[in-house]
């Protein structure tokens, strides 16, 4: 069965995310920015989410971690929370 483990910051605003996407990509430590703007409480780990199995995350999620590249950081994800940065730090298929 897949699995993976990933990382992500959750936002209120697209505009949000994209600004910390830009720092990121710019130098910015993503766990450090995670703990800084996350709302989920997963921030206070760096974004951290541990590793998990498809369907484990709404779709929207689960369909970047189970199919894009990985050590990139991927978004704006809009789902039903807000808007969400995702690394995906390893998987196994």
């Amino acid at each position: 069965m897949s699995s993976a483990t990933a990382r992500h910051i959750l936002v209120n605003t697209e505009e949000a995310c994209n600004d910390l996407k830009s720092q990121i990509e710019g130098g910015a430590d993503f766990a450090k920015v995670a703990a800084e703007n996350s709302k989920c409480p997963s921030g206070s780990q760096g974004g951290d989410l541990g590793e998990f199995g498809p369907g484990a995350m709404v779709q929207e999620f689960d369909e970047v971690i189970f199919s894009a590249e990985l050590g990139k950081v991927h978004g704006p994800v809009k789902t039903q929370f807000g808007y969400h940065l995702i690394e995906i730090t390893s998987r196994t298929d």
